[in-house]
């Protein structure tokens, strides 16, 4: 491969990572602007997901062997699928659920997080870690003390966010790595 051939390479991905890192940027936008749109659609994808799941377990339930084995898979099937239902028919409730699910989530982080500092606390700028168990202990008892009210805007928000931040961080790198290649 030439030099020039694998420099229009690295252009072209580049170019097409840097979409994807402005597209990432839009949506995230769009996410924070319609947080609970945005929710109800992580808990719909997630109610898929988890149907497909339990299409696996009935698919794997024929190709397993003994009679416990197949019975185990057919119960996990029956379950995700009940779940994924349910999901898909209350998504409004699954939004709450996962609301939940994340403030305790946040609240054993932010304590795992201030154990993690008293463990080195003599290392330099360990206060970080402090600081980041603190922020993120009290991210998860204010999502908790809030729901069900939190759940409008929680995971719609912080999708948002990651999709922001990942965006950004594609766009630059994207951008670093054209200005590296070769002309």
């Amino acid at each position: 491969m030439s030099a020039q051939t694998a420099s229009g390479t690295v252009g072209k991905a580049s170019g097409w990572s840097m979409l994807w890192g402005i597209v990432m940027l839009f949506c995230g936008m769009l996410a924070i602007i319609m947080p609970l749109a945005t929710s109800i659609a992580v808990v719909l994808l997630l109610a898929w997901l988890i149907l497909f799941a339990a299409v696996s377990h009935l698919i794997f339930a024929f190709h397993t062997h003994g009679i416990g084995g197949v019975l185990w898979q057919i119960l996990l099937a029956l379950l995700y699928g009940a779940v994924g239902v349910y999901l898909l028919m209350k998504p409004l409730l699954g939004v709450v659920s996962l609301t939940l699910v994340a403030a305790v989530f946040l609240l054993c982080e932010g304590v795992i997080e201030l154990i993690f500092y008293f463990r080195i606390r003599h290392v330099r700028r360990a206060g970080w870690v402090l600081v980041n168990g603190i922020i993120t202990l009290i991210l998860g008892i204010l999502i908790w003390a809030q729901c069900p009210a939190s759940a409008l805007w929680v995971i719609g928000t912080l999708v948002g966010i990651s999709l922001i931040f990942s965006g950004v961080s594609r766009l630059m790198l994207s951008a670093t790595i054209r200005h590296l290649s070769p002309a």
